[in-house]
């Protein structure tokens, strides 16, 4: 009998959509090799089941080629609204015509994923006995998946895990890549659980015009800044695709699983796959779903298959793992929880996200203090006014202000930023005041990363990835 998804098992519109849609590939596939009647009957029985309760869920017919959008906006798909989009956001690209950046509330409903809202950040803080991160007072952190059921595992004692990655396209990082690891940093610290990291080498090389000894080092140079946050090495392992592919079976069983129960049409719709693509980029999905399975890493949890894990990454890297939960119960695993992130600008504004490749598009973990100066100075871009008479009367905009939206993420004081906030608002503040105030708070942070990361030696990058058992509370 073929493995089917549960439609008991989705927990949003837009999962419920993607079952239908897998299940629709294997009626179809059936059909195709001439299966057993009986076995196309209990298909085709279960997606009717599934149209079902996606028309209870929706209140409409479920279409082909059309997710579920806002429930309160109409039940049409109208391709022509869909073109006119202003925010287009997937693993590679990030798209909007708005200053203020991307709408996060209509991604998350784009998207099928829950806001964090205050009575969950609330939980947090009762479980853990901690403070919430800034990331999640201020909202950076905004989007979840199953957040409560970990919780749940928590406060009941029993294990999950954390995953998170890095894609390393270039020697050098900046800012906007060390948001998931400061934040992963806090998890692991507040829940005292193991984390993996996953070092996409593969990826890049398939991606990038790279080759396979470049990708390689670019992971142990991008390593060092990781560790340089200060994870806990007795809980930590860091892993290249290239290197720990070859030395873990259980890890290669779990991609191969995972390979056989995604078909070509839902790479394709999932991540915009073309035929021109090469066969290694159509696979790497399955690479980067794999680490959401305990037993891929057996050295850490020997051959367990039901450890949980909580994966914290930006919002773009949401569809690989909305692909993982719906393969996860099929092939007999817990569906990995998420915490998803804004983007980090770039100087230039809210637009896109920075990249590895503009130099003057963010501040790098490797900029001294000078060229963290002239940067903000001469291309932060300003929500001022064009006059300090015109900036004194109206006030600046906080919402377009890049050194603003800065602080919001490096700087600790609540207080301090809403002064801030209302001083540039009201015109008590001027551009260059803000910018100074921003370039005092990147400087010392990033020499102190520098700092950490000279500390790290090629043998503690060694002992961070090689394979072996972690130290945590509930062996």
């Amino acid at each position: 009998m073929a493995d089917m998804p549960s439609g008991e098992s989705c927990t949003s519109p837009l999962e419920l959509f993607n079952s239908i849609a897998t299940q629709g590939e294997l009626v179809r596939s059936l059909k195709a090799g001439n299966a057993p009647k009986d076995e196309i009957d209990s298909a085709v029985k279960m997606l009717l089941s599934l149209k079902m309760s996606y028309k209870a869920a929706m209140g409409e017919e479920y279409k082909a080629g059309c997710p579920p959008g806002n429930p309160t906006a109409g039940r049409n798909c109208d391709s022509d609204a869909t073109k006119a989009s202003e925010d287009f956001v997937d693993p590679w690209t990030v798209r909007t015509s708005s200053a203020k950046g991307i709408d996060y509330d209509k991604l998350i409903v784009q998207f099928g994923s829950s806001k964090i809202d205050k009575e969950l950040i609330n939980r947090i803080e009762r479980a853990t006995g901690q403070r919430p991160h800034r990331f999640l007072r201020r909202g950076i952190f905004f989007s979840h998946r199953d957040m409560n059921q970990i919780l749940d595992a928590y406060e009941n004692k029993k294990p999950f895990y954390l995953y998170t990655g890095r894609g390393p396209s270039s020697e050098a990082m900046h800012l906007g890549h060390l948001v998931p690891f400061i934040f992963t940093k806090w998890l692991q610290d507040v829940f005292n659980v193991p984390l993996v990291i996953q070092m996409s080498d593969d990826e890049k090389y398939l991606w990038k015009d790279l080759t396979l000894e470049q990708a390689y080092s670019y992971t142990v140079e991008n390593a060092k800044d990781i560790i340089a946050c200060g994870f806990d090495i007795n809980k930590t392992f860091i892993f290249s695709d290239l290197e720990y592919m070859g030395q873990s079976p259980g890890f290669y069983r779990n991609v191969v699983k995972i390979q056989k129960h995604v078909t070509f049409n839902q790479v394709k719709g999932i991540f915009g796959f073309t035929d021109s693509d090469c066969i290694g980029k159509i696979s790497f999905p399955a690479v980067q779903a794999a680490p959401s399975f305990s037993n891929s890493f057996p050295k850490i949890f020997r051959d367990r298959t039901d450890i949980q894990c909580l994966i914290p990454c930006a919002i773009d890297q949401d569809p690989y793992f909305r692909m993982t939960r719906d393969v996860a119960p099929r092939i007999g695993h817990p569906k990995p929880a998420l915490l998803h992130s804004t983007f980090f600008p770039a100087l230039q504004g809210a637009q896109t996200k920075m990249s590895a490749s503009d130099p003057n598009s963010s501040i790098f973990l490797t900029d001294t203090a000078k060229q963290i100066k002239s940067k903000v100075n001469k291309h932060a871009f300003s929500g001022g006014r064009d006059t300090v008479e015109e900036h004194r009367q109206f006030g600046g905009n906080c919402e377009v202000d890049v050194s603003f939206m800065y602080l919001t993420f490096f700087l600790e004081d609540d207080d301090r930023l809403e002064q801030i906030r209302k001083d540039y608002t009201s015109g008590a503040m001027l551009t260059g005041e803000l910018k100074k105030t921003l370039i005092d708070v990147l400087q010392p942070l990033i020499a102190e990363h520098q700092a950490r990361r000279k500390a790290v030696t090629e043998e503690t990058v060694k002992e961070f990835m090689t394979p072996r058992q972690l130290s945590f509370h509930f062996q």
